[in-house]
């Protein structure tokens, strides 16, 4: 049998949209406003955070992501944020504003039901959200070019595992193991929307077929060609 291979790809096509540099972009911007209006008049919005198992607390699940302690913290969420969110927009662009508004609220709420009673800031709890969403919905989908992603966030990330334990004591592990638990929660939900596997339909030749036996050994038919007769006649 001939297997003639017709790729179905045309709806999991991976194409360039806007989106993949407008919301790293504004995302960027926003806690970055947020931080400078903090320095430029004095404030601070600490208490905006995520208090956890308290009503006021739960305002934090929305403000909590713009807010930073310092600039080092601000930095090192910075790079991450961009790179993962335009990963999430560029490969997964029609779940993507799910992901991340869905998946930021899961998160904080899941930090305010169970965190030390501190507040707590920052957007490293989304940035941990994407880091296991892009990770585990490659494997999820067992789609090659999202796997190499994820390999790629593995190899980029991977050291930030750590961060879900409590190694450090001013660092919020609770987010980060929030916002991982989301992220993995979400890849298992979602894996079948998105781009998928390749899937391939097979088709058969009959003219193709008849060259084989039933055991599959090539042994093509040969027509043999009549014997040409010689008539004697008799002078």
């Amino acid at each position: 049998m001939i297997l003639s291979l017709v790729r179905l790809m045309s709806k999991n096509k991976i194409k360039y949209h806007p989106s993949v540099i407008w919301v790293p972009f504004i995302s960027l911007v926003a806690i970055w406003f947020v931080y400078f209006v903090e320095i430029k008049f004095g404030f601070n919005f600490n208490k905006y955070g995520i208090y956890p198992k308290t009503i006021t607390g739960l305002r934090g699940i929305l403000f909590s992501p713009f807010i930073h302690s310092t600039t080092k913290h601000l930095l090192n969420n910075s790079l991450p944020l961009v790179i993962l969110t335009a990963s999430l927009f560029y490969f997964y662009r029609s779940i993507a504003f799910k992901i991340l508004i869905v998946g930021t609220i899961i998160t904080g709420f899941l930090t305010w039901s169970f965190a030390r009673p501190s507040y707590h800031i920052g957007i490293s709890g989304v940035i941990y959200l994407l880091v296991s969403f892009v990770f585990f919905s490659g494997i999820f989908r067992k789609y090659y070019r999202l796997i190499a992603l994820s390999l790629a966030v593995v190899f980029w990330y991977g050291s930030m595992i750590w961060y879900i334990f409590p190694v450090k004591e001013r660092i919020s592990w609770e987010g980060h193991l929030s916002g991982f638990l989301t992220g993995l929660l979400l890849a298992y939900i979602y894996k079948k929307k998105g781009p998928q596997q390749e899937t391939f339909q097979f088709s058969s030749n009959d003219e193709f077929e008849a060259m084989f036996d039933e055991e599959g050994n090539f042994n093509p038919q040969v027509e043999e060609e009549p014997n040409e007769t010689i008539e004697e006649k008799l002078p």
